[in-house]
């Protein structure tokens, strides 16, 4: 990896395209910690010093805004508007016909379908932003913080919608910000914002975990994070590079005296074919209880139990609930982002055909029994990483300030793996080593 990145920059253009790169990474980066107005930052900090780790699903929309969603700063929602819309463009794509239609239709069809996703981040960013506001005025994003009902001090109408309009214009900065990176940086610019969000997190975390170690001074829990750290990187990669690839071959066609087909070549199968979705669905679907419960009034019967068992992270009820929704979700995203059936299709109009199997439906049943069978081991292995910051590190009381959570190493690893990708790929277009030396 390395020496892949030092030979871009030696390379010219490979150059440019790294330091725009970071160029943009350092506007999103001070971005994050510009406050909007109608915000008392120093209440805002008091009560990040004593809020604990465990946000729930704030937690989660606080690591992709890199720290920014608690600081209620102009990028507070950071990218997670448009990561949302992404993913509900994507479903609707399974059920509407009118956009399966515009994903068949190629470039044009794709850029619509991106049009339609810059719009529905901008309205998903003026409905969360609005959420935040009326749950910071409520004093609710800091539950237990003596001055969190003091963070908005002016409660106005006008101050409110200030603050929701600073919030989305934000989204759109970050928005814009990600599709330049995309278009004249390396790699895709989204997910490059998001890799920054979680590893900006990462030092703060470590040296939360240092201070509040007892062992050597802190260095014995410290190491064993970075230990532990490390192992689950390495499990990462081998499982995301694991894939089933499934042979394929194509007859020989004459077309007029030219002969078209006879190559060989091959599906691959990632055993994560979901990737990280299925721990975003789970995490924010879990917490949608403990959020009712939150607002809701009275002492009732399901508020006392939601919040004896949802809403510590720790708790076996909590833990099981979420380890069977991952397993759900990988199921039900892998589904509806991979159709055999299609795939078959295509395969027989192109005269493709998998030895052994007829083209046509058995193909397509071949291919739903190989996907379910490498989904199990996919969706456990998920399940097992979104569970190690509650599992790991319970004996140094640590537990809530992990930084190596499944999510964000699921993230971190798979951006790193695809950047790298693409910068190796650019340099080998550019010192491509012919037959003739």
């Amino acid at each position: 990896m390395l020496t892949a990145f030092a030979r871009a920059f030696r390379t010219p253009d490979l150059r440019k395209k790294l330091l725009f790169t970071l160029a943009i990474i350092v506007v999103y980066r001070m971005g994050t910690h510009i406050p909007i107005p109608g915000v008392d930052y120093k209440a805002v900090q008091q009560c990040m010093d004593e809020a604990s780790a465990n946000q729930g699903l704030f937690g989660l929309v606080n690591m992709f805004s890199g720290g920014a969603l608690l600081q209620i700063t102009i990028f507070a929602l950071g990218i997670m508007p448009y990561i949302t819309a992404s993913i509900i463009l994507q479903l609707l794509t399974v059920v509407i016909p009118r956009l399966e239609a515009l994903k068949k239709e190629g470039q044009a069809g794709t850029a619509k379908i991106t049009q339609y996703t810059r719009y529905l981040t901008v309205a998903l960013a003026i409905l969360q932003g609005t959420g935040l506001v009326a749950t910071a005025r409520s004093g609710a994003l800091f539950s237990g913080c003596p001055v969190a009902s003091s963070i908005v001090p002016d409660q106005a109408i006008f101050t409110t919608i200030t603050m929701v309009i600073c919030m989305t214009a934000g989204t759109a900065v970050v928005m814009w910000l990600g599709e330049l990176i995309t278009d004249r940086g390396i790699g895709n610019g989204m997910s490059i914002l998001m890799f920054i969000s979680i590893a900006a997190t990462f030092p703060s975390a470590l040296w939360a975990i240092k201070k509040q170690g007892t062992l050597a001074g802190g260095w014995i829990e410290f190491g064993t994070v970075i230990l532990v750290g490390l192992v689950m990187v390495a499990l990462v990669v081998f499982v995301e590079q694991a894939q089933r690839r499934i042979p394929v071959q194509y007859a020989k066609r004459m077309i007029g005296r030219r002969s078209y087909g006879g190559t060989s070549t091959y599906i691959p199968l990632k055993v994560n074919q979901a990737g990280v979705i299925p721990v975003i669905f789970a995490s924010s679907l879990l917490y949608i209880p403990a959020l009712v419960a939150q607002f809701a009034g009275g002492k009732s019967g399901w508020k006392t139990w939601v919040e004896q068992n949802l809403t510590k992270g720790d708790h076996p009820i909590y833990i099981t609930m979420y380890f069977l929704l991952i397993v759900f979700f990988a199921f039900f995203y892998v589904a509806i982002s991979f159709n055999p059936e299609e795939v078959a299709d295509n395969m027989k109009k192109y005269g493709g055909f998998i030895p052994g199997i007829r083209a046509g439906r058995p193909t397509a049943e071949y291919l739903s029994y190989v996907l379910n069978r490498i989904t199990w081991p996919g969706s456990l292995y998920l399940g097992l990483i979104a569970l190690v910051p509650t599992m790991a590190l319970v004996g140094f009381g640590a537990s809530q300030n992990f930084p190596f959570g499944g999510t964000s190493i699921l993230i971190i690893v798979g951006v790193g793996l695809e950047t790298v990708k693409q910068i190796e790929s650019q340099l080998q277009q550019r010192n491509y080593e012919g037959f003739l030396r």
